[in-house]
């Protein structure tokens, strides 16, 4: 029987994106969902896949049999490959395997299982603040206690390097360490390549373990080797670590839930039993992944032609959300908005973290139909030409007129 339950909370960026499709209003932006949209503010749909899902759909041979339970295998390898590097010696090694996933979601909830329920990891670190899914995905996936460690500074709007090494210092010995490999979600700020070296060598002092998120590779830049660079650097120095990859945003394929977890070890013995237990995880879940995504992206990693292609693609994507930070950063402060506005250009990737406060927040959605999340985080793929002055005098007159931290 199912006994009188407690309704559950909405999720703030669906319900935000429920509001912003009823509301009426001419002038109203979202900002709020983490996909990409064109200047004209529509979705786009990568030449490159285009063309894939055309010769797919073309080619006779393939049918809609299941796939293996750990996936494509051809995906699976050239997804790996394009996060560690051709020269990867944990791959000329064979230390390192990917295997298919629903998107980076669903690669961090196998990542969870593996590591709680066979390795009996129970607490996990995320970075204050963190995407809002990680700790649901993580204490759902079978951990005990979530935990946090210092990351955005309010005073500086940038890295508090100090204060997040020191809580890494203070973790238990091995704790499981959830870090953003490139385009930090929400906050667009990521550590230095000095940095990162300063926060592995606490996480190996420290006996920790590593996951790192990579959501947005190629995307964050719009270079594929600057952007897996910590990524790299912790294979490089002998991590085992777990890489939660998602093609969403770097593909486009927001819907086709295409991601792939790769695993690092020191030892190639464990390599069987570690695919053996991750096939019993996946089959418990959800038996076997969808084929439609990973074809995709396989057929355009493997083609010369076609990768080349996809890369003019995320470097489009790329520019496209610099050129609107440059032009968000340059009104607000032809306007007079109080405060410095330089972290808006200091951050990379999808997410700006404004500094506007829950209150502001909220006003800029009421007020000024600019739907936002309370955090005040924004999507820069939200902005374009023609909305970009609107988006920034709303900013002005809620600066202004709405109490808030000094900016």
């Amino acid at each position: 029987m199912i006994i009188p339950l407690k309704e559950g909370a909405p999720i703030e960026v669906f319900a935000l994106m429920k509001a912003y499709q009823d509301d009426s209003y001419e002038n109203k932006v979202n900002l709020s969902v983490g996909a990409y949209r064109t200047e004209k503010g529509v979705p786009w749909v990568l030449p490159v896949v285009r063309h894939a899902e055309k010769v797919l759909a073309a080619d006779e041979t393939l049918n809609k049999e299941y796939l293996p339970v750990l996936g494509f295998e051809k995906f699976s390898a050239a997804a790996t490959k394009m996060l560690l590097g051709d020269d990867s010696q944990a791959l000329i090694e064979n230390r390192a395997f990917g295997i298919q996933t629903l998107s980076g979601t669903g690669s961090l909830r196998v990542a969870a299982e593996f590591l709680a329920r066979q390795l009996g990891y129970k607490i996990y670190y995320v970075s204050v603040p963190t995407w809002e899914n990680h700790n649901l995905v993580f204490k759902n996936g079978g951990f005990v206690e979530g935990r946090t460690y210092r990351y955005w500074g309010e005073n500086i709007r940038g890295l508090d390097i100090e204060g997040m090494l020191d809580d890494l210092r203070n973790a238990p010995e091995n704790s499981v360490i959830i870090l953003h490999s490139c385009a930090h979600n929400p906050t667009g700020c990521d550590p230095t390549q000095e940095q990162w070296k300063l926060i592995a060598d606490v996480i190996e002092e420290r006996k920790l373990f590593p996951i790192l998120d990579c959501a947005y590779q190629g995307f964050a830049s719009g270079d594929l080797d600057k952007d897996a660079w910590a990524v790299r650097y912790f294979a490089s120095r002998g991590f085992e670590f777990f890489c939660c990859q998602s093609f969403a945003k770097n593909f486009g394929l927001y819907n086709e839930r295409i991601g792939n977890l790769t695993c690092v070890v020191k030892n190639l013995d464990v390599v069987k039993n570690v695919k053996s237990q991750l096939t019993l995880i996946v089959r418990g879940m959800y038996s076997n992944p969808p084929s439609h995504g990973a074809r995709i992206v396989a057929y355009v990693l493997t083609d010369p032609q076609l990768f080349e292609e996809w890369k003019g693609c995320i470097r489009i994507m790329a520019s496209r959300v610099i050129e609107m930070r440059k032009s968000l950063r340059e009104t607000l402060e032809k306007l007079g908005t109080p405060g410095s506005w330089e972290h808006i250009t200091s951050q990379i990737g999808m997410f700006s973290y404004t500094g506007l406060n829950e209150q502001q927040s909220l006003h800029m959605t009421n007020n000024h139909h600019v739907y936002m999340l309370k955090s005040g985080r924004i999507n820069m793929c939200g902005l374009n030409p023609n909305n970009i002055d609107y988006v920034a005098k709303a900013i002005y007159e809620t600066i202004t007129n709405i109490p808030g931290p000094k900016l």
